[in-house]
């Protein structure tokens, strides 16, 4: 959020990164800023990096991070599509809510003050900042800027820009997942023409690599006769940030060119050497997914990532794959599993009894859509935090049980049990069975099949709705309205136009339908978005499933607060317990590697994929064009 967009298995799963103007860009922009640059405990003294547990992998000073090629060449031209469920965009501006913007702009445009490195969980390293000072309290952090550090209009990177930009992420503008997450700052203090102070309201371990994350972007954007129109109002003003990359040509409904920086300040930086190799990056839009490969067949781009089983087993084929032009790469990776969903919106008053959700849940045939839809591809997910030291098993400890007992009476009873494992229909277990549990379940909650249909003591039938932007995603979601059939259960599935969709994420207004939520090492304030409270009223927020729980909104204040790991891992896996007991998300799928089809002929990478990069990115940042560009097999 996890890749950026596309069903891992087929459906319209949505991915939440980091994280700004459409749904799906304010998910990006979250992934982006909690999950790059992750957190840290700030020491009170100024340093090159921040490290979360532990020292920082590369010292001060260090040359180069170790996963790229200082040596790569820079030129030539990376084709690839979009990342985003619709890869089409109507503005410049990532961060203002209406809209959608192109794929990769914020990523390759706007500059931070500090960067995470790819082969680390909790680590964030100088590049607008020289250096970070936390004060003893830590109810603070200074920044100095680099005085090298430019924007695209030539202009410096000062601290007047760094408060502006703070300022207007936070304002009336924005996505409110920038609200949500920048919460605990209190200010921002210019102290120098270089240096800046964030103010925070409590001392909390990840603001400062929080803060330290946010783009930067110039005063005179959006800047028009020497006055500066409103920020909703800068939509196609080119952004000026001090990224490596400028827009360059587009052409709307069809591609948009970035084009790199000759002049890049920080490209002998260390944090950026051997990085950001092509003299271009085009991002280019096909309508559909059958387009979409067969122009990849075609050679119309150079790279694709792909989310569907079932396309990566059969379809991915052809001439250009036989002479090895295009190759099939399968990269694993360490990045946390995540938790690809099926969201129940607990706003509908059918999904509000946990007992209805569980019953749900009980319903779907993983074992036999793994086995006959995905061709074995996927593991099964479970809980928020899987492949991480946050996640959750067995009977909770003394120090979870220390976090949860004051709030029993809002936590499901079974939460103080054994931590939830989905359920399966191979060994010793069926559908049958499952289908049994979950008619007792519904039955406990008042619901009995009557008339042929489910139906409460008002004689409500139970309907519900899974809402799909992508029509295909029928194929996936019919097995479990088959087995819901069962149980005398009506699941509709219901297509809509992509706009459509969006605005109806936007005001929760769906039944049930996917998400691919990014997972995490280090977990913290983002996830008062995604099931706080307050989120749970606000529209454009993360909280999809409605989660209004007193315990869930101390379980994330214990874990934000956390000063070291032992008080951390506590309150994420009680936090885990509970979100997984109340049974908001249905678990989905799945996988340990990056599959890419990429064009070897034009294209060259380094040896080994960073253990936490994302596919697309890992391309993006660290390969290089061939030169001169290969026109034929190699003889052997």
């Amino acid at each position: 959020m996890r890749g950026n967009g596309g069903a891992v298995a087929g459906g319209n799963t949505r991915s939440l990164p980091w994280r700004a103007a459409s749904v799906v860009q304010n998910c990006r922009m979250r992934f982006w800023l909690t999950f790059l640059l992750m957190v840290c405990v700030a020491p009170a003294w100024a340093a090159h990096a921040y490290a979360l547990w532990g020292d920082p992998r590369y010292p001060a000073g260090f040359a180069h991070f170790a996963y790229v090629n200082p040596q790569a060449p820079k030129g030539g031209e990376l084709r690839l599509v979009s990342n985003l469920r619709t890869s089409t965009f109507d503005k410049y501006n990532p961060f203002t809510i209406k809209g959608s913007a192109p794929a990769y702009l914020s990523s390759l445009m706007f500059d931070s003050l500090l960067v995470g490195s790819l082969d680390e969980t909790a680590t964030g390293y100088g590049l607008l900042a020289e250096d970070v000072q936390v004060a003893q309290d830590g109810l603070s952090a200074t920044f100095r800027l680099r005085p090298e550090a430019r924007f695209h209009n030539g202009k410096p990177v000062l601290a007047a820009d760094v408060k502006h930009s703070y300022d207007t992420l936070v304002g009336p503008h924005t996505s409110p997942a920038y609200k949500t997450l920048l919460i605990d700052v209190a200010g921002v203090d210019v102290l120098g023409e270089r240096t800046v102070r964030y103010r925070f309201h409590k001392p909390n371990r990840e603001l400062p690599l929080t803060v330290g994350g946010l783009p930067v972007f110039s005063r005179d954007w959006g800047v028009e006769n020497g006055q500066a129109k409103p920020f909703d109002q800068v939509v196609m003003d080119v952004p000026i940030g001090s990224g490596p990359y400028r827009v360059g040509p587009v052409r709307f409904g069809k591609d948009i060119t970035y084009v790199r920086d000759p002049d890049y300040w920080a490209r002998d930086l260390n944090v950026r050497k051997g990085t950001a190799n092509f003299d271009r990056i085009t991002v280019k839009i096909y309508k559909d997914a059958t387009a979409r490969l067969e122009a990849l067949k075609a050679g119309e781009f150079d790279l694709m990532r792909f989310f569907s089983a079932g396309d990566w087993a059969r379809r991915v084929n052809g001439r250009k794959f036989n002479t090895g032009e295009l190759v099939k790469g399968e990269f694993a990776h360490k990045l946390p599993s995540g938790f690809q969903s099926y969201v129940l919106n607990t706003r509908r008053p059918f999904l509000q009894d946990v007992r209805v959700r569980e019953a749900l849940g009980l319903a779907l045939d993983y074992e036999w859509m793994n086995r006959q839809m995905f061709y074995g591809a996927y593991q099964r997910v479970n809980g928020l935090f899987g492949n991480t030291a946050c996640e959750t098993r067995g009977t909770p400890t003394p120090q979870e049980l220390a976090l949860m007992e004051p709030l029993r009476q809002h936590i499901p009873a079974a939460a103080f049990g054994p931590m939830t494992v989905p359920p399966r229909t191979d060994g010793d277990s069926s559908l049958r069975a499952n289908l049994r549990r979950a008619q007792q379940l519904l039955k406990n909650a008042g619901w009995e099949v009557r008339d042929g249909a489910l139906r409460n003591a008002q004689g409500q039938a139970m309907v519900l709705e899974y809402m799909d932007s992508n029509e295909g995603g029928v194929r996936v979601v019919t097995p479990w309205m088959r087995s819901l059939e069962k149980l005398g259960i009506q699941l509709r599935f219901r297509a809509v136009d992509f706009a459509l969709y969006q605005q109806r994420l936007q005001k929760f207004d769906f039944d049930i339908t996917s998400m691919a939520f990014q997972g995490t090492h280090n977990p913290g304030q983002e996830f008062a978005d995604l099931f706080g409270s307050k989120a749970a009223d606000t529209e454009d927020s993360g909280n999809f499933a409605g989660v209004k729980s007193p315990a869930v909104d101390a379980l994330i204040a214990a874990m934000t607060s956390a000063k070291t790991e032992a008080q951390l891992l506590p309150a994420c896996h009680a936090l885990e317990r509970v979100i997984a007991h109340g049974h908001y998300l249905i678990p989905q799928w799945t996988a340990g590697t990056h599959r890419m089809a990429y064009n070897a002929w034009r294209l060259m990478r380094p040896e080994a994929l960073p253990p936490y990069s994302s596919g697309e990115g890992w391309a993006i940042d660290t390969w290089w064009a061939r030169d001169p560009v290969q026109t034929a097999p190699d003889k052997k």
